[in-house]
């Protein structure tokens, strides 16, 4: 279900690019956050805003939608929904998007729900998993945290559930991306549908015929006209489709280029009638942080008003099972790269010196602590052809992350590895001066390395352009998909 989200809170975002002051003041009137906290903001006036659909069937209070909107989204009833528990707060969709200070192409980056990454700001005891459970794990710790402490309040705790939820969630989609968020939005089930209604519906097209009991998608082939119920199944449905989520993806990014394509062609942006439905939908279905200036976004985004924007998938490197789950293996060093060449393209660089860098002079033990056979060996061969000397290639008892520990005189080639793999560098003593020793978690994978000693990946750095993930979705118009 959530993937249909963040495309309702992304067209609320649109929606507040194009808004005179007298409806920007009406904004006020949003739910919002502290959760964004101190963090790095972005220097170069651009703005990252972080898109989150939560795949809850409850209200911003806790309390379940009515059953008559349930049926509507075949989401099941408010009985179920109250036993729904953690997994009913997975945030489904993340997408980040990127919206630069000269109104140029916006650009947005999916992220696969299911990508296995370290946590950042959770609290309990998970601190990695699927980076949609990040939020509900970390909401779940923190209301029986409070009620151990004696709180009894129901909205009370849900709201202070929340706003741990949103800060791990934000704080981790930073660390796995490597990139300021300067706002964020989310919004439910509900604001979803209550949004693709106000609308009167969108035009959606289709490479093929669906069918699909799951979600109700039940379409033809070609373009099509969608009401809100069904819009949700358009966005929804994964079975039946070749690449089951990653199709899903592409579904919700040409759904969004379809309602920034809506929302100008009929002159919804100056229409303050048809804005004040969406305001309306936007007051009691979104969340956002508390200091983002709505007004200076909108004289900012002229980019989206226009459909200028450009959806991307972030690359998995395969599949996995962990802890009896399937998920998606991802790269952090190499999605880290992709998203900074991506967004700031890097000039032509001098030939690298024979010699290499100096952080390339560290030797290096790579000891497999994940259970996937050979893979020491492997990331020890890649690490080599960057430069580094091979030490210690073996197996070691089983650890839960990846971990990278440097001896003296090797911190520059600890940091350089550690950000291979999206894990930390820590001094360790005990390691002779110039080692650099690298134990694999279960959700490691071969890291791409330039050859050179860079500190980026070279030609892999660009985001992939076919097969499940590849192709960009562009805006300004009505893409057909699968």
């Amino acid at each position: 279900m959530g993937y249909a989200f963040a495309c309702a809170a992304a067209a609320l975002v649109l929606l507040a690019s194009g808004v005179s002051y007298f409806v920007v003041s009406n904004l006020r009137g949003l739910g919002s956050s502290h959760a964004i906290g101190n963090g790095p903001k972005s220097k170069d006036g651009a703005t990252n805003i972080l898109l989150i659909g939560l795949d809850s069937r409850k209200d911003q209070n806790g309390d379940p939608l009515p059953n008559a909107i349930l049926r509507q989204l075949h989401a099941g009833s408010a009985r179920g929904v109250n036993e729904e528990g953690v997994g009913g707060y997975n945030t489904n969709t993340l997408i980040l998007l990127h919206v630069p200070n000269d109104g140029g192409k916006a650009t947005a980056f999916s992220i696969p729900r299911d990508d296995y990454v370290d946590y950042e700001d959770a609290v309990g005891p998970q601190q990695h998993g699927k980076i949609k459970e990040a939020y509900g794990v970390t909401k779940a710790f923190t209301e029986d945290r409070l009620r151990a402490r004696g709180e009894t309040g129901k909205h009370q705790l849900e709201h202070d559930g929340r706003e741990a939820a949103r800060k791990a969630t934000v704080s981790t989609v930073r660390k796995l991306l490597g990139v300021p968020i300067d706002h964020f939005a989310e919004i439910n089930l509900a604001g979803f549908y209550d949004l693709a209604t106000t609308l009167g519906g969108v035009d959606v097209c289709l490479k093929r015929p669906v069918q699909d009991h799951y979600s109700g998608a039940n379409f033809p082939a070609g373009r099509q006209h969608l009401n809100g119920s069904e819009a949700l199944a358009f966005v929804r449905q994964r079975h039946g489709l070749t690449n089951g989520d990653l199709d899903r993806t592409h579904r919700q990014q040409a759904f969004l280029a379809s309602v920034t394509h809506k929302l100008k062609q009929d002159g919804i942006f100056g229409d303050l009638g048809r804005m004040q439905g969406l305001l309306k939908v936007a007051k009691k279905d979104v969340v956002m942080d508390a200091s983002w200036d709505v007004l200076g976004f909108a004289q900012q985004a002229k980019s989206l008003t226009g459909g200028n924007v450009e959806f991307h998938t972030l690359p998995i490197e395969g599949f996995g099972t962990i802890n009896r789950q399937s998920v998606n293996l991802v790269n952090p060093g190499k999605i880290r790269a992709m998203v900074h060449d991506t967004l700031d393209p890097p000039k032509q660089a001098p030939a690298p010196a024979a010699s290499g860098g100096g952080a390339a002079k560290a030797t290096v033990d790579v000891l497999n602590g994940g259970g996937h056979a050979g893979l020491a060996a492997k990331v020890a061969g890649a690490l080599s052809q960057d430069g580094f000397t091979t030490g210690k290639v073996g197996n070691t008892t089983p650890h839960a992350r990846t971990t990278v520990r440097y001896g003296a005189s090797s911190e520059a080639a600890g940091k350089k590895i550690a950000g291979l793999f999206g894990a930390k560098a820590v001094a360790d003593a005990s390691l002779p001066a110039g080692t650099v020793r690298v134990v694999l978690g279960p959700a490691a994978t071969v890291p791409s390395v330039s050859g050179s000693g860079g500190h980026h990946p070279g030609p892999t750095a660009t985001l992939p352009t076919t097969g499940a993930q590849g192709g960009a979705v562009q805006g300004g118009g009505i893409p057909c998909v699968d």
